[in-house]
């Protein structure tokens, strides 16, 4: 049984971990947390989640609750994230970070970390992951003869673009061919001249109620490869989510992937 507490609990990914958590046999979920300020905080999980109980009340400091649990489950926002991380850090606990839109200072401070056990991923989809492991074998193998362009569409209410995904898919094409220098173009005006060997494009979209959806292209002579990844419900990022904070739990200290998760 793996002890685990969810922060950003009221945000959409926040619900629907505690749904599935809930559920899970091998999961005990001993708190929840939401920023300061937040008007759920103080109130029982159970107003979020029919079933939660009363014995979860939604904090507003991660350092109240954390030495109840094994395993933070973190989808919140960078600064909020990047707080958590330390602090899990400081404690001996382990850490999914699931947040996107993190400066390049502090992802590099937790991608350098090697005291603590941490998952850091833009994407916990198991789908999603196999499309990365995918990509990167065809960019290899497609770089010199196709056009590699990258098409990611979310909801109107998201703030950061691109999409983490779409980032990441983006640095796996550039790392079939680290010695190339790559003109990164996010969306196209005007008269941008002849596409350039070495551009890889990133177009966001934002509309309605889409989850989110990633494709990437292969465009040459006379054919055009597609490969795609769409999300219906946030449910598959969840799973995901929980799959890795299991797994996490029985690790050494280390910072792992959702590859190292699901052993691609």
């Amino acid at each position: 049984m793996t002890n685990v507490i969810i922060t950003g609990v009221c945000g959409r990914m926040g619900v629907a971990i505690l749904k599935l958590a809930l559920k899970d046999p091998d999961l005990t979920v001993v708190g929840t947390v939401e920023a300061k300020g937040h008007p759920a905080v103080g109130r029982h999980a159970d107003s979020l989640i029919t079933g939660a109980g009363n014995s979860l009340v939604i904090e507003d400091d991660l350092a109240k609750v954390l030495d109840r649990g094994e395993v933070v489950i973190d989808f919140t926002q960078p600064q909020s994230s990047l707080a958590h991380f330390r602090l899990t850090r400081q404690r001996g606990k382990a850490i999914v970070i699931g947040t996107t839109g993190f400066a390049d200072s502090a992802l590099g401070e937790i991608m350098s970390a090697r005291d603590t056990k941490v998952v850091i991923s833009p994407n916990m989809s198991v789908g999603m992951n196999l499309m990365f492991d995918v990509v990167e074998r065809l960019a290899r193998i497609m770089k010199d003869d196709y056009d590699i362009e990258i098409v990611e569409m979310h909801h109107k209410l998201k703030k950061d673009a691109p999409s983490g995904t779409a980032m990441r898919l983006k640095d796996l094409v550039e790392g079939s061919d680290p010695d190339r220098q790559w003109i990164e173009v996010f969306g196209r005006k005007g008269i941008p001249g002849e596409r350039k060997k070495e551009e890889v494009g990133v177009l966001a979209v934002r509309g309605g109620d889409v989850v989110g959806e990633h494709t990437v292209m292969f465009a040459g002579t006379g054919e055009r490869l597609e490969i795609t990844h769409r999300a219906f419900s946030r449910e598959n990022f969840a799973q995901g989510a929980l799959v890795a904070a299991r797994w996490l739990a029985a690790q050494s200290p280390g910072v792992y992937s959702m590859k190292d998760v699901l052993g691609l």
